[in-house]
């Protein structure tokens, strides 16, 4: 039987709201992943780093940048044992600096994707998927990267029906 998974990063504490900064409990991928949650069977991962990005948005974004032109693996809080028992892997993250945090990349060099399906998922203010589908078809090579979707971060509350619709044009739903 098919299994699938979600592994996620997603920041709450200051976030950037099309044009204003809002502090949020939750961040934008994170309520995503819920709508995902409340509609198929899944197991859940976060992607937590070790050293947290600062809660100050404009920190935070400094703190991305020099992660991204370092090419960076910050180290994480955890790993899951394996993940040869998933045959999809819904990839969930913000844009940052026009790809995924770099702790997404240490996630996905901690395994072997071979045969897996990936469905990446990028919350973003209106900068998009940036290059992040080609960084995980590059370090993912044997993995089949479908076609990502893109929710705007702020108006992720109300995309349920873009949710519904990605999921079931993937077979999940």
């Amino acid at each position: 039987m098919a299994k699938t998974l979600i592994a996620f990063f997603s920041r709450a504490d200051e976030n950037y709201f099309g044009g204003s900064m809002k502090y949020i409990e939750v961040g934008n991928t994170e309520v995503a992943i819920g709508k995902i949650k409340d509609r198929i069977d899944t197991d859940v991962f976060k992607i937590e780093m070790k050293t947290p990005y600062a809660k100050d948005y404009n920190t935070c974004i400094e703190e991305a940048k020099v992660h991204k032109r370092e090419n960076a693996r910050p180290e994480l809080v955890s790993l899951l044992d394996s993940i040869d028992q998933y045959d999809t892997v819904i990839l969930a993250y913000p844009n940052y600096w026009g790809t995924m945090p770099m702790a997404v990349f240490t996630f996905l060099e901690a395994f072997d994707f071979s045969g897996k399906t990936i469905l990446p998922l990028c919350t973003n203010e209106g900068s998009g998927m940036g290059s992040s589908e080609s960084d995980i078809k590059k370090l993912c090579p044997t993995a089949e990267v479908k076609i990502g979707l893109q929710l705007n971060g702020s108006g992720v509350n109300s995309a349920d029906g873009q949710i519904e619709s990605w999921l079931k044009s993937n077979g999940l739903m």
